[in-house]
């Protein structure tokens, strides 16, 4: 099986595909900004002509898109994010119409829910920002394209190698300059929003059975851990495990969530769908992942800078 990933050295895309490369029988090519990529594309510029001349000479089964701009910037949402998901379609019916296209979404699509509410898939999409909203355009392009399309709307990823522009990611590198100093202050801002927190590694793994499991898959799939938890309660976790020994401040003025779902108190998927169409479900605690991620952020080279 011939199977391109597009993102795949960022952070989900690295995991998907290191599981995929293990999987017996699999060929497996990279595509990307990155220069060891097998094929060098970026979507948010490439046209559909292009990327469909080079989609023909890999000729994959299966085409994994994990390309996404993380809403930091309102212009490159919308060139990669809705954008580029669109002109990858258009590429595959020109140039393998009978691939399976497996699309990575985000549960920001869904914007705020009420407290206590399990959002499905059917459930009304109400992004509150750019990102949200770039996300639901690539998942609406996707969804509508006619291929074998399947997109994973995914919550928020954890564990190992989590990115210092996440929030995990950037509490961990804040703790580790920290140390176990009594005097140490974490100032992070208010943590009461509630969010549904996934391993990445649980993700990775409900895109290789995407990717892989045979026959038609419902259009869209939430990818979760299934259960809100407080960001108060994923940080003091973070910080135990890290034998943090100083204060804890919400009262800075720093954002202590993401800007891809600021101002959304509450977040959860209902992940039933997912268990039915792919016999998928979380695997790792949310204690397992912060144990993992801080495995892996004191095992780190130290060259990015604190943020």
């Amino acid at each position: 099986m011939r199977i391109l990933v597009l993102g795949f050295n960022g952070y989900l895309g690295g995991h998907i595909a290191g599981q995929l490369r293990a999987l017996g029988g699999v060929r497996l090519f990279g595509a990307g900004r990155a220069p060891t990529a097998d094929l060098h594309i970026d979507l948010a510029t490439a046209t559909t002509e292009q990327l469909a001349d080079a989609l023909a000479d890999f000729s994959p089964d299966a085409v994994v898109n994990c390309a996404g701009a993380l809403g930091s910037d309102p212009v490159s949402d919308a060139e990669v994010n809705a954008r580029g998901p669109a002109v990858l379609c258009g590429a595959l019916r020109l140039a393998a119409p009978a691939a399976r296209l497996v699309h990575l979404g985000s549960a920001a699509e869904y914007g705020a829910a009420g407290h206590g509410v399990r959002v499905t898939e059917s459930s009304s999409t109400r992004p509150a920002g750019t990102y949200g909203a770039t996300k639901l355009a690539g998942t609406v392009a996707v969804a509508s394209s006619g291929l074998d399309a399947v997109v994973l709307r995914v919550g928020n990823p954890v564990g190992p190698g989590a990115p210092p522009m996440s929030l995990p990611g950037r509490t961990a590198l804040r703790l580790l300059r920290a140390g176990t100093d009594p005097d140490a202050v974490l100032r992070l801002g208010e943590l009461s929003a509630y969010r549904d927190f996934v391993d990445v590694r649980d993700v990775a793994r409900a895109a290789v059975l995407a990717t892989t499991v045979p026959g038609p898959l419902p259009r869209i799939l939430n990818i979760g851990g299934g259960h809100a938890v407080p960001i108060r309660e994923l940080v003091r976790t973070l910080a135990d495990v890290a034998g943090f020994r100083g204060r804890i401040d919400e009262t800075a003025d720093a954002e202590a969530g993401s800007v891809r779902s600021a101002g959304v108190g509450w977040q959860c998927s209902d992940i039933t769908a997912a268990r039915e169409a792919l016999g998928w479900e979380p695997r790792f605690t949310l204690a397992d992942s912060l144990a993992a991620l801080w495995a892996s952020e004191t095992s780190r080279p130290r060259l990015e800078a604190m943020p």
